[in-house]
């Protein structure tokens, strides 16, 4: 007895002989065949509230909050705040959000073989088959047009920094990815283009230290992650890992994290200046430990940091700490800029 096998809707070859009964059949009358969740569909999926929700999910928005972490850090250099100044680093907090969005469609689109061996980006909408790559560049360049109407249209300053990100991040996904060192090095980089993007739309000027200290923070994070993601699901799906093993990389983990410290103290004790700098710098030391001993344990310890800004905004030791520390550097500031604060205290 057989029973009839359609043929494939979209290419693929055709049964050359009868299914029998008993035998596992791609797929029978009336009877649709199952989907691999890991396999792409053929085709993007139709427009659509789910359409919608893949494409919001393409551009990332929990990453959005990295802008939020190092573009503004001019606010805290900068003693007169004004609306312009608000403006115009708010705008830059916008344009580099787009640019990252419209990265973050390209490596989806460009890594989407890859993201298929990975457990968890797998998931993601074109790597699942969700969104079409067709779907995916159309939006995209969507994205690019906002973007270019933003800069055109938006308040005038140096967008060098954005412009450097968007060619480093190209040559990232065309070959740089893949190769150890360099691959963290970039994107630690991209970080750093961030703050400085930030001091150019307030038209300050950047602290040395500061520099170092982000970089070298961000560097540690990345590491974190790559430690993370060796953990969990090897070196198949980034060739760039084989260059690493654990042990080396909490080495680098150590050096970064060594770096940072003395990188913030350093900018600490550059921008306090004396009465209050020995209180600013003693003070600060055992939060900027606290914080980096907490991100070392997340990491080592409960095996976690795949996703460093979750960490970041949602740890509450890391909270606390951090408000604590930034209630100890304000007060120092208010102190510095106000003197005659302290005549109202009892």
């Amino acid at each position: 007895m057989t029973v009839l096998v359609d043929p494939p809707m979209f290419g693929g070859s055709t049964p050359t002989g009868p299914a029998t009964v008993g035998t596992a059949s791609p797929r029978t009358v009336g009877q649709p065949g199952a989907t691999d969740p890991t396999r792409p569909s053929a085709v993007g999926r139709g427009a659509g509230p789910g359409l919608v929700r893949d494409l919001l999910t393409l551009i990332r928005p929990h990453q959005w909050a990295k802008n939020l972490l190092v573009v503004p850090l001019v606010l805290i250099d900068t003693p007169r705040l004004g609306l312009g100044v608000l403006g115009r680093v708010a705008w830059a907090v916008v344009l580099f959000t787009m640019v990252s969005a419209l990265v973050y469609v390209w490596n989806d689109v460009y890594d989407r073989h890859r993201d298929r061996a990975h457990p968890t980006k797998r998931h993601r909408p074109v790597a699942a088959g969700r969104v079409g790559v067709g779907v995916a560049y159309a939006f995209g360049g969507l994205v690019a047009a906002a973007l270019v109407t933003a800069v055109l249209f938006g308040p005038a300053f140096p967008w060098w920094p954005m412009a450097v990100y968007l060619a480093l991040n190209i040559a990232y996904s065309r070959g740089l990815k893949h190769l150890p060192l360099l691959d963290v090095l970039v994107v630690a980089g991209g970080f750093l283009l961030r703050v400085v993007q930030g001091y150019l739309a307030a038209g300050a000027a950047v602290s040395s230290w500061l520099l170092v200290s982000v970089f070298a923070l961000c560097l540690l994070l990345i590491l974190g992650k790559r430690r993370h993601e060796m953990s969990v699901a090897g070196s198949a799906h980034r060739p760039s890992l084989a260059g690493y093993s654990v042990q080396y990389l909490d080495l680098l983990i150590v050096l970064c994290a060594a770096v940072t410290v003395s990188g913030f103290l350093g900018y600490v004790q550059e921008t306090i200046p004396a009465p209050h700098q020995a209180l600013a710098l003693v003070g600060s030391t055992p939060f900027a430990l606290f914080a980096i001993a907490r991100y070392l344990q997340v990491v080592v310890v409960d095996g976690d940091g795949g996703e460093p800004t979750r960490v970041l905004l949602r740890d509450r030791a890391m909270l606390v700490n951090a408000l604590l520390w930034g209630a100890l550097l304000g007060g120092v500031l208010l102190v510095t800029q106000h003197p005659g604060v302290l005549d109202l205290l009892p």
